[in-house]
């Protein structure tokens, strides 16, 4: 008698089709309201939690403390963005955006539609070389050949990867108003114009010129650095695919899980779960975990590497590959 583990597959395309049926057996593609209710409650509250204390405290240095605890709300108000355009909080489009540009645009000053046009591009093609945003070639360099001809920065950017964090907020503001500037988005132009109109006049009103300047530098580094320790453990480091590969493998082996227990969950908002929510970008948060171990034991059936490892060693391995890269350049500035 053939059980489901030794059922032949004639082709690599069906793979993916079997764990879908699996996974959708197990029922872990519906909406988990109840979830969500309390997790966006939550982050809102601290939201405005967070700025009725900035105003309540005043012109003080406290307010730095209120600055640190605000980038951690930011990150997550962001985190909660990457669920809404994943459709896993509303099943439809609409309301999905209206909440996305409410979190993005308005509550951390974030183009939405930037970002998911972004996302959607790096879902499509995980740390592919030309197809994906994540690694084309920026401040930081993903692969050798991008390297070449490239100066100091690149030559030891490992060393300088946490503190160039300190800026990925910043820069995502940036990219965000030339986006909108390129695609004539006057409702993102005009939700962003009200989050910074408000961030600085609230800066400037409350705080002193010199608290003022310290409260935007640590914000706007801490969430930087938060919001870019969210991301890097996920595929940096991983194989860069040259596109031959069916769906499940691409996402798959491009992919690194991150152990570590209810904390790092919460911390990296289930982006640790990066695997299953590749190969299902729709299923709610609360779901990879349970849907971790049925993927991790189809890929073993089918002969698939899954790799998952620790938080810390997730950086390792990013830090690693980055100093990789420019290993080239190291060489021949030595001859």
């Amino acid at each position: 008698m053939t059980t489901m583990a030794e059922r032949p597959r004639t082709t690599a395309g069906s793979d993916f089709a079997e764990l879908g049926r699996r996974i959708n057996a197990a029922g872990l593609l519906r909406r988990r309201p109840g979830y969500y209710v309390l997790r966006l409650g939550l982050v809102a509250g601290a939201l405005i939690g967070g700025w009725a204390t900035f105003f309540a405290i005043g012109a003080s240095w406290w307010t730095l403390a209120v600055a640190a605890f605000l980038a951690v709300v930011f990150a997550q108000t962001a985190l909660v963005a990457h669920d809404l355009a994943h459709r896993q909080v509303f099943r439809t489009n609409k309301p999905s955006a209206r909440a996305g540009l409410i979190a993005g645009n308005l509550a951390i000053g974030m183009s939405y539609g930037y970002w998911m046009d972004k996302h959607t591009k790096h879902h499509a093609n995980p740390n592919h070389d030309d197809l994906d945003p994540d690694v084309g070639p920026g401040v930081l360099v993903w692969s050798r050949e991008a390297a070449r001809g490239k100066g100091f920065l690149t030559r030891y950017q490992a060393y300088f990867f946490f503190p160039l964090l300190t800026l990925l907020g910043l820069s995502l503001k940036r990219d965000s108003l030339r986006w909108i500037n390129e695609k004539k988005k006057p409702l993102e132009a005009a939700l962003i114009g009200v989050h910074l109109i408000g961030y600085v006049a609230a800066l400037v009103l409350v705080l002193s010129p010199l608290q003022a300047l310290a409260f935007l530098v640590v914000h706007q580094a801490i969430f930087g650095v938060y919001l870019g320790m969210t991301f890097a453990p996920n595929h940096k480091g991983m194989p860069h695919p040259d596109g031959s590969e069916d769906f499940l493998r691409k996402q798959v082996l491009t992919s690194r899980n991150v152990h570590g227990g209810r904390f790092v969950d919460a911390a990296l908002g289930g982006l640790n779960y990066q695997i299953e929510h590749h190969l299902f970008p729709a299923m709610p948060t609360p779901n990879l975990p349970k849907a971790q171990p049925i993927v991790q034991r189809y890929c073993a059936e089918i002969g698939v590497p899954y790799e998952m490892t620790s938080l810390t060693d997730s950086y390792r391995q990013a830090l690693a590959h980055l100093h990789d890269v420019g290993a080239d350049l190291r060489a021949s500035s030595r001859s």
